[in-house]
This record gives C-alpha cells, structure tokens and sequence, in this order.
C-alpha cells in the first residue's frame, strides 16, 4: 500500500456502493481527501476524517457545480475526477421506450459531461486527472444492452476528448472498462444481482468475475503519477473475458 495521493484531492461519483464506494475508500487509503457523492442517503456512511459527502442526481448540472464547489470549499483544491456513477438497462431495442433511452443516457453520459466539465474548469490552473467509468460493452456488443452500450461509448469518446482537448493544460483522462463486476447494478433488473453477475465466472480466463476492489485499484493507479504518460487510453479490465 503506497500514499501516493497524500495532498490530492478527489471527487468520485456514485460512491454509495460497490465500485464507487470502493474507489473512495482505496483512494483515502492512498491519501487522497475524498468528496464522496451519489443519489442515495448511504453515502453519508462514509464520511469521516478526510472523506466529505454530498447527495445529489449526476445528471442534475447543479450536483455537479455544486460537488466541485464542495470539493475546493472543503479540501483547497480538485485534482481528481472520477465519473463512476451509472445505471444500466437489459431490454431490446424495439421494447426500449424514449423514456428508458433518456434515462440511461441522462445519467451516464449527461452526468459524466457536467462532473468532467466542472472539473475540468477547476483543474486548468494546476491540471488533474480524470478517469471515467465506461464499460466493455465500449468495444465489443452484448445482446439486449443498445443504451447501456452507446451511453459508454459515449464516455470512451469524450474520454478521448478531453485528453486531446486539455493535455497541454496538464489535465489526463483515461477510462476504464471493467467486464463483469459482482456488485447491486442488477438489483431491479434481477431477482439477486449479485449471484447472477457470479455465475459468469467460468466463461472467464480467471475463472471468475471481478469484485469491485478489482477496479478501484486500476482507478488508483490511473489516478496516481505512476500512470503520468497515459492519457485518451482505455483500459480494459474484464478477467479476459473479451481476449476470448
């Protein structure tokens, strides 16, 4: 365990739970101060010394203006962004309504935007780094996933972007694609999300799905100097499961 991130500052979204909550702890644990934010009253569990929190809709331009607010208010400065908070949906596209497309896309491409450009503008004096949670539904296609896919590839792009963008402001962004995770993203769709995303396991390499921490230590070292030459890359992270 390094301290890499001690006098960092970071802001991760969707922090309540699984891959979010994770990252905010790991992130701590390397001594980044911590603004924690998501929609459900749980991430109030988190807080303590070094970890500040917020409720708050990511697709509400507010939530974001205010998170960043908060962040700079609280801890001095903002020099890490990660845009984790999603929803998903497993439907076909011909029984998609206008209302499950807005809905998806609202919250994963519309939020990540408004926190990366927040961000972004509080960034440009001192730079930072930004890392998006995209998915590999990013690069590869998976029946039944039409909006969750495009919402993420949306975040890959603008990924892209804003490295292209903000690079010679000394601002990085890469995004990870992490496969299969056992974690609650299913629990309206599914009867026990956590046992459904479990039983992928065997059509992995590994022999298994990913647990959040999987993530959030890719997270950390993309948020760390150690990545300090990566930027508009893509880092997939899936046990395999798209080498197959």
């Amino acid at each position: 365990m390094t301290e890499d991130l001690v006098g960092q500052t970071a802001l991760v979204t969707g922090a309540a739970r699984g891959i979010g909550r994770a990252t905010a702890l790991t992130l701590r644990a390397r001594g980044a101060q911590i603004l924690a934010t998501d929609m459900s009253e749980a991430v109030h569990d988190l807080a303590a010394d070094g970890i500040a929190t917020l409720t708050g809709n990511v697709a509400d331009e507010q939530t974001a203006v205010r998170s960043v607010a908060l962040a700079v208010e609280r801890f001095g400065r903002l020099d890490i962004l990660v845009n984790n908070a999603g929803r998903t949906m497993n439907k076909p596209l011909v029984d998609m309504s206008l209302a499950d497309w807005d809905g998806v896309m609202s919250v994963n491409a519309r939020g990540t935007f408004l926190h990366a450009r927040e961000a972004i503008r509080a960034m440009l004096p001192s730079g930072g780094v930004i890392v998006n949670m995209a998915s590999i539904v990013a690069r590869v296609a998976m029946k039944d996933t039409a909006v969750y896919a495009a919402s993420k590839g949306a975040i890959a792009q603008l990924t892209k972007v804003i490295a292209v963008e903000y690079g010679d402001r000394g601002i990085r962004a890469n995004a990870v694609l992490p496969g299969v995770i056992e974690t609650d993203i299913l629990e309206d769709i599914v009867p026990d999300s956590r046992a459904t995303l479990a039983s992928y396991g065997p059509a992995h390499p590994l022999g298994r799905v990913g647990q959040p921490q999987d993530i959030a230590e890719v997270v950390a070292f993309l948020a760390s100097p150690a990545s300090a030459f990566m930027t508009g890359a893509l880092v997939t992270a899936d046990g395999g499961f798209t080498a197959l």
